[in-house]
């Protein structure tokens, strides 16, 4: 159903946008960057992350982490990643597979500044195996998502 939905939300949304399916793993940062032949800095994961109350998504690259204290300034409350189940549950994506399109209900989504240093970005497709390129602005665009400053590390 994940990858139906993703292909569902570009027919409906951005039909020049294609998922690609890879025979290789891409569940991975290191393993996406290898089948997709970019740097492991231009993929963009997304992450599940409850902040008091409310649940998000954040897309940041692939090399950067949560800055809690960012995240907290933002927020104004602790990140607290969530599992596998949950945010599979949440998403309607399995870990490896999480992206921010077609979800089953909305939920706040935020990409990080980290991924406009690139001019293509490669976020997963709801699947192990699935993702596609894409326009961090596009990216944004498409799933309504408010650009914000929550990461460090090397970028």
């Amino acid at each position: 159903m994940s990858l139906e939905s993703v292909h569902a939300f570009f027919a409906a949304n951005a039909p020049d946008v294609h998922v690609i399916i890879t025979e290789e793993s891409s569940a991975t940062v290191p393993l996406a960057a290898l089948a997709h032949g970019v740097a492991p800095e231009q993929i963009a994961k997304t992450i599940c992350v409850r902040a008091g109350e409310i649940t998000v998504l954040v897309v940041m690259s692939g090399t950067s982490r949560l800055d809690n204290r960012k995240f907290r300034d933002h927020f104004g409350a602790k990140p607290r990643m969530l599992g596998g189940d949950e945010t599979a549950d949440i998403t309607g994506h399995p870990i490896g597979g999480v992206c921010p399109f077609g979800l089953p209900s909305p939920i706040p989504i935020y990409c990080d500044v980290s991924l406009r240093k690139f001019p293509e970005v490669v976020p997963a497709a709801g699947a192990t195996n699935a993702a596609v390129r894409i326009s961090p602005d596009r990216m944004a665009d498409l799933t309504a998502a408010t650009w914000i400053d929550v990461g460090q590390g090397p970028v």
